[in-house]
Formats: C-alpha cells, sequence, structure tokens
C-alpha cells in the first residue's frame, strides 16, 4: 500500500473502528491494513503507529471525502480530548476501563444511504452476519467503486425484488429492505429531506420508515446524520446499564457526547 496522505492524532485507532460494529465496510487487507468503502469512495488506511493513520489518497480526495467521513477537524476543536478528560474526572471505574480499552475509537460521518440499509439488517443480527450479506448484496448489484470493488446500491440502481433474494442472507429483514426501496422511489429525496433536522424530528421521520425501530433509527442518527447524543440501546448496553448503573446513567454529564461514550461502552463489552 503506498501512503500519500498521513494524520496524526491520539483517539484514532482503525482496528478498534473496524470492530465497533458502528460500520460494515472495513475489511482488513494485513496487519493494520485496511479497504475501506463508502459510497462511491475506497481508500487503503494504515495504522503506522499509536497515533498516526496513513492513507493511499491523495490530498485533494482526502480533503473532498475521507477528512469528513474520518470526522477529523483540523482547524476547530477535536471533541475526543474533552470527553477523555470528562471520563477521567467521572470516577466511573466502568467506563475508564471501557476507554482505555477503545481509547482510539472516532464516531465515523457515514454515507447515509448506506447507513440506513446497514443498519436495518443489523438488527437482531451479528456483526459477522452483517458484513456477509452487505458483500453479497453490493456483489449481485455489481456496481463498481474501482475495479473488483463495489458499492451498496441505492435505490434508483435496482428493484425491489432485489432484497428478496434468500441467498443475501438477510432472513426477515428482506421485505423491510424490500419496502424502503419502493418507498424511496416514490420518495427520493425522503432520506436527504433528514439532513439538518434536529434528533428529535429525524427520530420521529426515522421510525415512521417501515422496519425502523427506535434502536435502529438511533443508529442512523449517530453513525449516519452525526447526532453524537444519539444512544442507541441494543441488548449489550441494556445489559451494561442494568449492571453498572442500576441508579441510572448520568446522561446529563455527558450531553451532546452521550453517542461517542455509548460507543466505549458497546466495543469494550462485545469485545469481553
Amino acid at each position: 500500500m503506498e501512503i500519500n496522505k498521513v494524520i496524526k492524532n491520539d483517539h484514532f485507532n482503525l482496528r478498534q473502528i473496524a470492530l465497533s460494529g458502528q460500520c460494515f465496510r472495513f475489511r482488513e487487507t494485513g496487519e493494520g491494513e485496511f479497504l475501506i468503502v463508502s459510497g462511491e469512495n475506497a481508500a487503503f488506511a494504515r495504522q503506522i503507529s499509536p497515533n498516526e493513520i496513513g492513507l493511499s489518497c491523495f490530498e485533494k480526495e482526502y480533503e473532498k471525502y475521507w477528512q469528513n467521513y474520518f470526522d477529523y477537524p483540523e482547524s476547530k476543536e477535536d471533541p475526543y480530548g474533552r470527553i477523555e478528560k470528562l471520563i477521567a474526572e467521572s470516577k466511573d471505574a466502568y467506563l475508564m476501563d471501557a476507554f482505555k480499552f477503545g481509547s482510539g475509537m472516532r464516531i465515523l460521518r457515514q454515507d447515509l444511504w448506506e447507513s440506513i440499509v446497514c443498519f436495518i439488517i443489523s438488527q437482531n443480527n451479528n456483526i459477522k452476519r452483517i458484513m456477509g450479506s452487505i458483500d453479497k448484496i453490493c456483489e449481485k448489484a455489481g456496481i463498481e467503486v474501482v475495479k473488483g470493488i463495489y458499492k451498496i446500491p441505492r435505490a434508483e440502481d435496482i428493484a425491489p425484488d432485489f432484497f428478496m433474494d434468500k441467498s443475501l442472507g438477510l432472513g426477515y429483514r428482506d421485505v423491510f429492505l424490500a419496502d424502503l426501496i419502493a418507498y424511496t422511489k416514490d420518495n427520493p429525496l425522503w432520506y436527504e429531506n433528514l439532513i439538518g433536522l434536529d434528533y428529535e424530528e429525524a427520530m420521529k421521520q426515522l421510525t415512521a420508515i417501515k422496519g425502523i425501530g427506535p434502536k435502529v433509527a438511533n443508529c442512523i442518527c449517530l453513525f449516519g446524520l452525526h447526532h453524537i447524543d444519539a444512544f442507541p440501546i441494543d441488548t449489550h448496553i441494556k445489559q451494561i446499564l442494568n449492571t453498572y448503573y442500576p441508579k441510572g446513567f448520568d446522561f446529563e454529564r455527558y450531553k451532546g457526547v452521550a453517542g461517542i461514550i455509548q460507543q466505549y461502552m458497546f466495543y469494550y463489552k462485545i469485545s469481553q
């Protein structure tokens, strides 16, 4: 892999991001090396050192797409150092352990359409199966980003019955995806109109779509719309809250960044 761009940051670990359950299009191609596909874009990334990431893209491509994707602001405050301080001052033993374990976590700014499709697939599912289904969907659609690398198809690319193929391993989720395609063909701007809405209104509109409940909608808000206060609650997070915070979690302390806190917890839990 040829490195054309280097990013330096203390809170940026490719493996932790890849295994965190927030994205399903990271593929490890070598020790510390990943192929990342997002929308119409693909790049290779390598963990050069604990605080250095190398990318295969050139500066213009980085500025046009990947800088935003990695939520790496070079001209404004990066919130992760502030969050580290908040956690340290909390004296919360569980959260301090979770942060220490996954301090390289970042919330990516993912392609919104891909986020919607992926998190519909994610419900009552595990990461390995989700990634397998997404790979099959991309290969079946056959729309290349670069040679041999395929994108997740959009509504204009396929018919609703595309997802009814049992070989895709979607289970009961196939109907939800078929309905999503049909709805989007009739309302092509519905998901783009979510951009710029506040969290409450985005949740309201997302949960009006068949197959999108509160957990999936919160995942879309957090990972597709970058509402970093969204706090998806699945079985893992529910177990954490019941076990370590029976009197309630201090959401007020982490107001505005609760979604990042959730990712530290989730990654720590699924990695045990």
